[in-house]
């Protein structure tokens, strides 16, 4: 049964923790004199984030962890003090003594420790890569996050859904409408009423150009980081050109404010002309990166994640189907009807990542001209009524979870669970046998998102 997300809520007398997994949901509530439960990273790896995440922000302890480290907590975080709780109010703490974090490194003789970020060369958000290393070969990779913490779970309490929306939309900017789309699911929920499929196809083309966007950007620069800059030359036009058909449609590039309980007309003539023009251009592109040998001799075999492993770490998106796991929160009726076909490979490379997103793009751009076809309509939303809802969105980086409380008409808790936030946890499985200027060839076929981890 694969692990989708571990979190925990402030009920005031204890804490409850809500274990999610596809098709089912465990809670187990927790006296707060002193909160203890039982690990389940011994069975799901990936359940390490979420359980050192629930100790710093509430103080519950994890009894039979084997990481007792703090993850969103950097080396002068006060110990005592855990944000999540319902009495923390403070917006401002002072920094606690340094306590250094102790990196996992493999020892032995002509082994040395190589550390990379977290500020990089590049336009890119702060990460840290600690790798091991024989010479050039990597024997062990940890992946070390959460500089930007923001604090967006406990900022949206006490608003209401739609005061919400502008803070959750901007979470992480490459998945602008997956995140709107999954704020819409829940407030749907909360007012009772079921989505028309005007709206939800409105709604579908936009999330499938977000994906085209994505994809298109990848599809640049994976091969620019393997030393083929034209290519990525070739993409950033395409991208830049959806993006600002991204605008046309929405008013703005990143698509924030785009989804509503509305519809408004639309240039079908010109958006299919535009999906013509991509097709052609994408079917060139396919036919000239495929035909380049040192290219794939770069791609194939290169920072490979077995299925098992993938299955194992209960990853989802790109990172997921390139190692053969069928997974995709649009494997239902209504994607289908228009058209949606699951990509996989079976490789776990980064040559089967960029064959996926070529892939995806096609088929994104067919799913498209099948939603064009849109008539005006309008809902009025009734006020929400107070529960626990939640909702999935097939983001471009693949499936995105939310979680959102409601109590007298205000968020009282609310959870996000990026697809990145599992996969990252499994990137460093790719690293093994690899050279260590492969690594951001290797990242990069993943790109996971840091903002989309750490909020």
């Amino acid at each position: 049964m694969r692990l989708v997300a571990r979190y925990a809520k402030d009920l005031g007398e204890a804490f409850e923790v809500v274990t999610v997994y596809d098709g089912m949901t465990e809670t187990v509530r927790l006296g707060k004199d002193e909160p203890v439960i039982k690990t389940i990273a011994t069975k799901h790896p990936a359940a390490i984030w979420f359980e050192r995440k629930m100790r710093d922000d509430f103080g519950i302890r994890i009894d039979g962890a084997f990481d007792n480290r703090p993850l969103v907590h950097q080396e002068r975080f006060p110990k005592d003090i855990h944000p999540m709780r319902k009495d923390f109010s403070e917006t401002v703490v002072d920094f606690a003594d340094y306590t250094p974090y102790k990196y996992e490194a493999i020892g032995g003789d002509g082994v040395f420790e190589v550390a990379v970020g977290p500020i990089h060369a590049g336009i890119i958000e702060p990460g840290h890569f600690h790798f091991s290393q024989a010479g050039e070969e990597i024997l062990h990779q940890e992946v070390r996050h959460f500089y930007k913490y923001r604090a967006i779970e406990k900022m949206v309490e006490e608003m209401t859904l739609e005061e919400a929306k502008p803070i959750i939309e901007r979470i992480s900017g490459n998945e602008s409408v997956a995140y709107q789309i999954a704020w819409r699911d829940i407030t749907a929920q909360a007012a009772g009423i079921e989505l028309p499929e005007p709206i939800k196809k409105r709604h579908a083309l936009l999330l499938e150009l977000e994906r085209v966007i994505h994809h298109l950007t990848d599809l640049g620069f994976i091969p620019n980081d393997a030393g083929f800059g034209a290519a990525l030359a070739f993409c950033s036009k395409l991208a830049e050109e959806a993006r600002r058909k991204m605008a046309e449609l929405t008013g703005h590039r990143f698509g924030f404010g785009a989804v509503t309980f509305e519809t408004s007309p639309i240039d079908t003539k010109a958006i299919k002309k535009w999906l013509d023009y991509l097709e052609n251009e994408i079917a060139w592109f396919t036919d000239w990166i495929i035909d380049i040998p040192s290219l794939w001799d770069r791609f194939d075999t290169t920072g490979r994640l077995l299925p098992q492993k993938a299955l194992k770490y209960d990853c989802v998106g790109v990172v997921a189907r390139a190692s053969g796991i069928a997974v995709d929160r649009r494997l239902d009726p209504f994607y289908i009807d228009h058209g949606f076909k699951m990509a996989t490979q079976t490789n776990g490379d980064v040559g089967a990542r960029f064959k996926i997103r070529l892939e995806e793009v096609r088929n994104s751009i067919a799913m498209m001209r099948n939603f064009l076809d849109v008539e005006p309509v309008s809902v009025d939303l009734p006020t929400p009524k107070d529960g626990s809802y939640t909702a999935y969105t097939e983001s471009s980086l693949g499936e995105l979870f939310m979680a959102i409380d409601i109590k007298e008409g205000k968020i009282e808790r609310f959870f996000v669970r990026d697809s990145s936030f599992v996969n990252w946890q499994a990137l460093h499985l790719m690293m093994p046998g690899n050279i260590i200027a492969d690594f951001p060839l290797i990242n990069k076929s993943c790109d996971l998102s840091y903002a989309g981890s750490d909020l």
